[in-house]
Parts: structure tokens; sequence; C-alpha cells
């Protein structure tokens, strides 16, 4: 297998990450440096990533969970709080978090071991649209919203992309708004709420591109399909 294919299925990074690392010299093959991308890797050969010893790939595995609120989106952590692959309870392939949700944000988080499919749909240049629905205190203007489909400043020195923003309901003090967007700063839903004077009362992820939540019941998962997979990997 190609070094960066056995790379990227092993969960490490993407290809195109594996043969940088690999043209800076950190990754290894039997104790030596391997600066050749396109190194066939043979059984036995032991590789090592930047320091790490990379195990060989595992079958690739894809799965959607329901994230509830109050668990991390990571593999640990040194608070002692729970993360999500606790909730993966018969799941025995070491699959990562696609991109992040923050603690209290609840709702569709995809895992996998297939780095090339991580890098994919997290990173921004590709434009993978994230669909959220937030419910926020007080009343949301038509400015408001123009504010946040035009990109606002969340104090990243660049303004956020244009978004899709819909008002989906106004009950007393909140409002509800269904906002879509293709970036995946940290916590960027929210910071974006707040900077047109808003703050998230609560939040929930329903859909990564076509792949929505659906009938997923909180803390639980299921396998993407074949064709889930391959829309991912061509959206």
């Amino acid at each position: 297998m190609r070094l960066n294919k056995y790379i990227a299925q092993a969960g490490v990074c993407s290809r195109r990450k594996a043969d940088e690392l690999t043209l800076a010299g950190k990754v290894k093959i039997n104790g030596a440096v391997m600066k050749t991308p396109g190194y066939d890797v043979q059984e036995g050969d032991v590789v090592v990533v930047d320091g790490k010893p990379v195990d060989a790939p595992e079958k690739a595995a894809y799965y959607a969970l329901n994230k509830p609120a109050g668990y991390i989106t990571t593999t640990s952590d040194e608070k002692d709080r729970p993360t999500v692959l606790s909730l993966l309870t018969d799941v025995t392939a070491r699959v990562y978090p696609v991109g992040r949700l923050d603690g209290p944000t609840r709702g569709l988080l995809l895992l996998t071991n297939d780095g090339d499919l991580s890098y994919h749909i997290a990173h921004p240049s590709q434009k993978v649209w994230k669909t959220y629905i937030a419910v926020v205190a007080g009343h949301v203007t038509k400015d408001e919203v123009w504010a946040l489909r035009n990109g606002v400043d969340i104090g990243d020195k660049k303004k956020t992309a244009p978004a899709q923003v819909t008002v989906l309901k106004e009950k007393g003090d909140q409002t509800t708004l269904e906002i879509r967007i293709h970036e995946g700063r940290n916590r960027q839903v929210r910071r974006m709420c707040k900077a047109v004077g808003h703050t998230v009362l609560d939040l929930q992820r329903t859909a990564v591109g076509d792949i929505a939540l659906g009938r997923l019941r909180e803390g639980t998962y299921r396998r993407l399909t074949p064709a889930e997979v391959e829309y991912l990997k061509n959206c």
C-alpha cells in the first residue's frame, strides 16, 4: 500500500498531509527517515509519523452519532469529562470525530478512521455545508439576519463566509434560526450570534451536507450506508 494511503487509512491525517510530513522528514520506515511519498509499505514495516508509531490500517469505518450535550469531541480529556467515544459501546475500530462540536452543542457528529474523508469534510475549502438549529435570546431583526448571511466579525481578523440563515420561529423573547455554514471555526455559530447581539440558548447540528440526523435518538449511533459514504467522498 502506498505510504500516504497507509497513513491516511490509519486515521493519522489526509494523504496530502501525509505527503507533506514525508517530504519534511517526519516519517520513518523501520527506523530510517523516508522522504519518498510513493514508497510502497510492505508487511512487517514499522511506520512512525512525527515520533508516533502507526499501526496497520483497519478496515474503513464510518458512523453517525447523535451527540448529547455534555460530551467532549476528543479522544481523551485531561479533566476526565466524558468523550463522544465513550458512547460507541460496540465499535471496535479506532474511529475519530470529524471536526468538533463544543460540549453544550448537540446533534450530528460523524466519526471515521478514514483520514482522507475526514479532511475532505472538515476543511473549509471543500465547502461542505453544516446545518444547525440555534435557539437564541431576543428578537432577531432583518438587519441582523442580513449581517449573518453576509459575514460578521467574530474576532478572527476575518469575517465569516456567507451563510444561509432562516428565521424558523419566534416565541416570546426567543428566536429559532436555521444556520448553514461551510466553515469550521471554533464555536463559530455561537460567536456569529453573539456578534449580532444574541446569546445561543440551545444549539443542535442537524446535517452535514445531505447526511441528516433524522430520527437517530440522542446518544445513539449508526453506520453510514455505502451510498452516504460515496456521497461524502464526492460532495
